[in-house]
C-alpha cells in the first residue's frame, strides 16, 4: 500500500468521524438518547457498523459528541462546589449553566439529562453528585427552600432554552436576568435585590 493510499484512508476515516459526530449532535439535540444509532448512521451517510467501530456504545458516542459541553459543565459545577458558601456556589452554578445554555444550544441536550437515568461516565456521576451535594448543603444552611430538587434546576434550564433573541450575547444577557428570577424563587427567605438589566427579545416563532 502506497503512502498516498494510506493518507487517503486516514482522511476518509477522519471525515467519517466528523460526519458521525455532527450527525450525533443534531440527532441527540432533536430526539435525545432514544434516537437509534442506525438513524445517526443514516444522517452521517455511513453504515451502523462504521459508527459502532468508532463508538462501541451510544453513551460513548454521546460523550464524544458533547465532549466540549461536558468539560464546561464539569468546570462550572466544580467552581460552585468549591465555594465556601453553599448558596453562593449553587447560585454560581445556576447562573453559569443557564448562560452557557443560552450561548450554546447543544448544552440543553446535555443538561436536560442531568436527572435522568442513563449510563453516566465516572466524570458525569461525579458532577451530578456535586450538584446534589450543593443542593443539600444549601438546604442545611437554611438558604434553599426545602422542597427544591434537582429537577427544578433542570426545569429552569429547559425554560431558559426557550429564550428567543437575535444573538447569543443577547440570549446570554436575558438568561442572566432569568437566572436571577429563578434564584429568587429558590431561596428560602428571598431578599429583594436589583435584577440584571432587561433586554429586548424576539417574539416566539
Amino acid at each position: 500500500m502506497t503512502a498516498q493510499m494510506i493518507h487517503n484512508l486516514r482522511s476518509d476515516a477522519s471525515d467519517n468521524r466528523a460526519r458521525i459526530l455532527a450527525a450525533a449532535r443534531a440527532a441527540f439535540a432533536a430526539d435525545g438518547l432514544d434516537v437509534p444509532v442506525r438513524e445517526i448512521a443514516r444522517r452521517a451517510q455511513v453504515s451502523a457498523a462504521t459508527v459502532y467501530r468508532r463508538f462501541p456504545t451510544k453513551e460513548a458516542l454521546f460523550t464524544e459528541a458533547f465532549a466540549e459541553q461536558l468539560t464546561l459543565c464539569s468546570s462550572i459545577v466544580e467552581e460552585g462546589f468549591a465555594a465556601a458558601d453553599p448558596w453562593h456556589g449553587l447560585s454560581l452554578v445556576v447562573e453559569k449553566l443557564l448562560e452557557a445554555n443560552a450561548r450554546d444550544r447543544g448544552m440543553r441536550t446535555l443538561l436536560s439529562r442531568l436527572s435522568q437515568t442513563v449510563d453516566f461516565t465516572a466524570d458525569r456521576r461525579r458532577t451530578l453528585r456535586m450538584v446534589l451535594d450543593l443542593i443539600r448543603r444549601a438546604k442545611d444552611a437554611g438558604d434553599l427552600r426545602p422542597d427544591i430538587v434537582l429537577e427544578d434546576i433542570v426545569l429552569a434550564i429547559m425554560a431558559n432554552d426557550g429564550i428567543q433573541a437575535d444573538s447569543p450575547g443577547t440570549r446570554a444577557a436575558a438568561s442572566r436576568r432569568f437566572a436571577a428570577l429563578m434564584l429568587q424563587s429558590f431561596r428560602a427567605n428571598p431578599v429583594p435585590a436589583p435584577l440584571p438589566p432587561a433586554v429586548r427579545l424576539l417574539p416566539a416563532p
